[in-house]
């Protein structure tokens, strides 16, 4: 088990950064900056493993259209490895994002694909063998598979409005970590208190999480603890956050960290991301992260 794996769409945005507000309807604004980048999700989380030197590897769809050969080529530029399969609908998520001083707006289009069972059996085979893998919600046969090898799981769902357990119950199920943030916890538990969310999330796994923001990260190990957040990074664009939180927790799995350092490497990386606008502009290197490790290492109390 020498590598970390993920299936997902990947995401293409287009950030128009600087913009004096949103526009009316009808009206067209100029922005003062535009990008097109990768955008968050699994591949995101896959790609900043790539870059703290943990072997990475992401199966996703890719056709012949210009924002698959982009995507493509920043795979490639990352040094990701990666494994294509047919889609059966538009191959990637695109996103148009307008960021002003205050807040952030998203049109996004991405299709429904559709998972028969030989495509499972093949995403099965190429997620094999990993040590660390990371959930989305589309493919729970596969995860199961992937249980019975002894692949570590962690499970990352985006937030809706009609988040249950009962929705989550095969995830969960078989999740070893979940890393929700307070929003999601509280949507879950029905409070933001997080000991009291913490308590509850414990009924289903071992060692819980819950991401709190701007006050750090809290779990639960023999005690509740909380991980302060790093204060040298100041955040420009909070797009990606929960996805570079992720790398750096699976950076720490993959290395055998205890729970507690591995939630520090997670505040790391997800820190660092926030400094710049989109999901993969600023990021930790492999060597960056021993030494953010170290001058930290008394935030794990």
């Amino acid at each position: 088990m020498s590598f970390v794996a993920a299936f997902g769409k990947l995401n293409v945005d287009l950030l128009y950064s600087g913009m004096p507000r949103i526009p009316n309807e009808g009206e067209e604004i100029y922005s003062k900056d535009f990008r097109v980048c990768l955008g968050g999700g699994l591949p995101a989380t896959m790609i900043n493993c790539s870059r703290l030197g943990v072997p990475a590897k992401i199966g996703t769809f890719l056709g012949d259209d210009m924002f698959s050969q982009f995507a493509k080529s920043e795979l490639i530029k990352s040094g990701t490895q990666y494994e294509i399969f047919e889609s059966t609908n538009y191959p990637l998520n695109v996103t148009s994002a307008i960021i002003t001083s205050t807040d952030r707006t998203f049109v996004s289009y991405g299709g429904t694909e559709t998972y028969s069972d030989e495509m499972l059996e093949k995403i099965y085979n190429a997620l094999k063998g990993a040590k660390v893998v990371a959930m989305q919600e589309k493919i729970i046969p596969v995860y199961k598979e992937l249980k019975k090898d002894g692949t570590i799981l962690v499970l990352d769902t985006g937030y809706s409005e009609d988040m249950t357990f009962q929705k989550h119950k095969e995830l969960i199920e078989i999740a070893d970590y979940y890393t929700p943030n307070i929003d999601e916890t509280e949507k879950l538990t029905g409070t933001r208190d997080y000991k009291k969310a913490l308590k509850i999330l414990g009924e289903h796994f071992e060692k819980p999480v819950v991401k709190l923001g701007k006050q750090g990260c809290a779990g639960f190990d023999k005690d509740y603890f909380v991980v302060d957040n790093i204060d040298e990074f100041s955040c420009v664009d909070a797009t990606g956050a929960g996805d570079a939180f992720l790398s750096g927790f699976i950076y720490g799995l993959y290395n055998d960290f205890d729970f507690r350092k591995c939630i520090l490497a997670g505040n790391i990386t997800g820190g660092k991301c926030v400094t710049g606008v989109g999901c993969l502009t600023e990021y930790i290197t492999k060597d960056e992260i021993k030494d953010y490790l170290e001058k930290y290492k008394h935030l794990v109390k």
